[in-house]
């Protein structure tokens, strides 16, 4: 097994990674190493900054294990119920070894039986961290007025009508009072 992967890593994704670590401590858990292997090597860096080709929790991976046939799944934090063969939770170590890998890199890891099994990403087909950052993207362009989202001749409004809706809507009261309600007290 190499040492000298690197991993990339959200913040959220790293510490989500140590606690798994500091709960399994002393148990001889399967994961253990690999957390080890993460964590010792990971990149951390913010949300913002990840790669778009990095798999971070909620990404859409197609992989392979070992020679078989490509797969897609979900990267996911838990099981989740009713998505059954379309995730893969960190709590297994395929997807704990996809955790952090760009498309292209590849993990060895030990299995429960000591054998040995190499996971490599083929493609991060969605990544939300990426998704978030072409949101954003798309919303500065409507802003300027530079988008496909601009009203059409003759019509009241602008292309950022949903944003100032939404904005009115979630943040203000209808006077327009930003009331932070009962938590703030």
């Amino acid at each position: 097994m190499s040492n000298d992967q690197i991993f990339r890593l959200t913040t959220k994704d790293y510490t989500i990674l140590e606690v798994m670590l500091d709960r399994r401590l002393g148990r001889d858990d399967p994961l253990v190493p690999i957390l080890q292997r993460k964590l010792s090597a990971a990149i951390v860096t913010f949300r913002e900054d990840i790669p778009a080709n990095v798999v971070t929790l909620s990404s859409r991976v197609t992989y392979r294990v070992n020679d078989a046939p490509a797969e897609t799944r979900i990267v996911t934090h838990d099981e989740m119920r009713g998505l059954v063969g379309s995730v893969l939770s960190i709590t297994n170590p395929r997807g704990l070894a996809l955790l952090g890998l760009a498309k292209g890199g590849r993990m060895t890891f030990a299995r429960a039986d000591g054998s040995e099994e190499t996971i490599s990403v083929e493609n991060v087909v969605y990544q939300p961290e990426a998704s978030l950052r072409e949101k954003a993207k798309l919303g500065q362009v409507a802003e300027s007025g530079q988008a496909a989202l601009q009203p059409a001749p003759g019509t009241v409004g602008s292309g950022n009508i949903l944003l100032r809706a939404a904005k009115t809507m979630f943040m203000t009261d209808s006077s327009g009072f930003d009331d932070p309600g009962p938590s703030a007290a």
